[in-house]
């Protein structure tokens, strides 16, 4: 709670900082988008040794590129740690985080920051070694649990064990590597993080069969990018380039297809729309009316920066079908408005 009082002090001296040409302006001056990413993960966010970065929330910046500037390669990206990501956003070093931000009830209220689209859905759960004999997670009253500051995981294990009339004692280190060095060598009892995170930290481990990701979650995590409170219009065009990924996905429109779909004059009104054959939306947002299709064109559609990323294709695979993250007409929560 500390970090969010401190952080709230911050957005309170930047709230003087003038954004008056709004973001898509200034980025579209800048002919680059600033995009705040992590510092290594595996699947999500992670530089090779070129510097180049790849992963699921890389391409949604590559997307927002594609949207803003019609050249999806047009991004730069710099490392947001967890302690000064908000403060980047805050005070206009980057024009959007994408990094797996969780979406919280205070981050959104207070610290002038606006979170526009759940792109990825978790949950936290409890990583543990298999010696210590634990089932569940209400097996580990008196538990010594590795944290790394600024994550919601600090107050969501707070909750946890408080709500299960358990104690611990909280070991927090300033990075991820610190906190599940610690873990591994047997320093802390407990490494959480949401539930597909652990699974990549876990086949990273030296001996990865010795510990075991518990059964149970303890929290849900709305993830997705985030943007500064109050310019509007760069809130649509960030949300509306997500829920245009989500509505290829559903309707079928993929980078290979796409030309086709688009020339096709039988194509559904609503696949017009969203590849800017009718409608004029691309105006409603400041872009040219096809943006969309080149946001596909170049990055494809949702179900293709899954695979690419956390499916078959990826360093890290996270199973899609039954959870949240399938489309909700296969079960799962991703859902796009209409373009109508």
């Amino acid at each position: 709670m500390k970090l969010i009082a401190a952080a709230m002090g911050l957005a309170a001296s930047w709230s003087g900082i003038a954004f008056a040409d709004g973001t898509l302006s200034q980025v579209k001056a800048r002919g680059e988008l600033f995009c705040g990413v992590g510092e290594n993960f595996a699947g999500f966010f992670s530089p090779d040794a070129t510097g180049k970065y790849s992963g699921f929330d890389v391409d949604f910046c590559h997307a927002v590129a594609a949207a803003a500037l019609g050249d999806a390669t047009k991004v730069k990206f710099l490392p947001a740690t967890p302690s000064a990501r908000f403060p980047q956003l805050q005070s206009g070093q980057v024009d959007l985080l994408s990094r797996s931000v969780t979406d919280t009830f205070s981050r959104d209220a207070s610290l002038g920051l606006d979170f526009p689209i759940v792109m990825f859905y978790d949950g936290h759960a409890l990583m543990v070694a298999k010696s210590l004999g634990a089932k569940s997670g209400k097996d580990l009253d008196g538990a010594n649990v590795c944290t790394q500051t600024g994550l919601s995981t600090e107050v969501i294990i707070a909750d946890y064990f408080k709500s299960n009339g358990m104690t611990y004692k909280p070991v927090v280190f300033d990075s991820r590597d610190q906190a599940l060095a610690a873990f591994e060598s047997g320093r802390c009892d407990v490494f959480s993080s949401d539930r597909s995170t652990l699974f990549a930290y876990k086949s990273a481990l030296k001996k990865p069969d010795d510990f075991v990701v518990l059964d149970n979650t303890i929290s849900k995590s709305l993830n997705g990018p985030v943007v500064r409170h109050g310019d509007n219009n760069w809130a649509d065009i960030v949300r509306w380039t997500g829920y245009a990924l989500i509505a290829a996905d559903e309707f079928g429109v993929t980078s290979k297809n796409v030309d086709e779909k688009k020339a096709d004059p039988a194509a559904s009104a609503e696949v017009r729309r969203l590849l800017g054959v009718e409608g004029g939306f691309g105006e409603m947002l400041g872009l040219p009316n096809d943006w969309a299709y080149q946001v596909i064109k170049s990055t494809g559609n949702y179900g293709e920066i899954y695979q690419r990323n956390l499916g078959a294709e990826g360093k890290v695979q996270i199973p899609r079908e039954k959870t949240l993250n399938a489309l909700w007409k296969d079960g799962g929560a991703l859902i796009a408005p209409s373009f109508q």
